[in-house]
């Protein structure tokens, strides 16, 4: 008898929920409300951009150096008076360095945004990429430092040390066109690829099996802290993704409720 009065209970409160008599939300517009259109990583106009004018202070650098060493001597001061070659590059190389701290940050904001909508093996693959330039620039200014040092405790011929200078940026940017052409590359083809997130695209491999390749599931030499890693950013992408359809959903069943 208790069973049957329970049952009989749950029976009743189900046939007097009111949600239950709400009008079923139509599917197509509930599928279209909540599926995620593809929004693009735009760092690579920027980046460019800022590899070019690079490209362009090493290019007059190299000139300036080349020809303000030749004889005869102070031809080039008239035109940077009261400043000397040296600091005028410095100076030009302090400038550059600020711009690619300012890329570097404004690179990081949209690959974390890339981040949170799911594309996580994005992230990873140019996690290196982003910060290496910013690196790079880095380094030359200690390199830059420990030779303005040396000048100071040894009287060499001054053109010298503007020919270390050169070289210096020189390679610097040899070192940052390799990893901004890497970087473009790969954000080149993931804006035209338009994927989907990471997890949908993985569901879909496993729903057909003969797709499947050894990038997904646990291979052997994995690291335990990439697996974990992984699957970080993946309930951290769910969550987040969950909430965004909970607001969708009670927002849409609050409309039909005022119809």
């Amino acid at each position: 008898m208790a069973t049957q009065h329970s049952s009989f209970e749950i029976t009743q409160s189900l046939d007097e929920d009111p949600l239950l008599d709400a009008p079923l939300l139509p599917s197509q517009n509930l599928q279209s409300d909540i599926r995620t259109s593809f929004h693009p990583v735009p760092t690579v106009c920027i980046a460019v951009i800022l590899l070019l004018v690079n490209i362009a202070f090493v290019a007059l650098a190299f000139v300036a150096g080349i020809v303000c060493s030749l004889p005869p001597e102070g031809q080039c001061r008239p035109y940077i008076e009261p400043l000397d070659l040296q600091t005028v590059l410095l100076t030009a190389k302090v400038i550059m360095w600020l711009l690619q701290f300012i890329l570097e940050r404004y690179m990081q904001h949209h690959h974390r945004k890339a981040r949170s909508r799911g594309y996580l093996c994005l992230y990873r693959a140019t996690r290196h990429l982003k910060t290496l330039p910013l690196l790079v620039h880095s380094t030359g200014n200690a390199a830059l430092l420990l030779i303005l040092s040396t000048q100071l405790s040894f009287s060499v011929q001054r053109s010298l040390y503007v020919y270390v200078i050169l070289g210096v940026l020189g390679l610097e940017l040899l070192a940052t066109l390799l990893c901004m052409s890497v970087y473009t590359v790969k954000i080149g083809k993931f804006n035209r690829a338009m994927p989907r997130p990471d997890i949908i695209e993985e569901e879909k491999l496993q729903t057909y099996p003969h797709h499947v390749n050894a990038e997904i599931g646990f291979r052997d030499g994995t690291s335990l802290d990439e697996v974990v890693e992984k699957q970080g950013d993946v309930i951290e992408y769910l969550q987040r993704h969950n909430a965004i359809l909970s607001r969708r959903l009670l927002a849409m069943a609050s409309q039909q409720a005022k119809h």
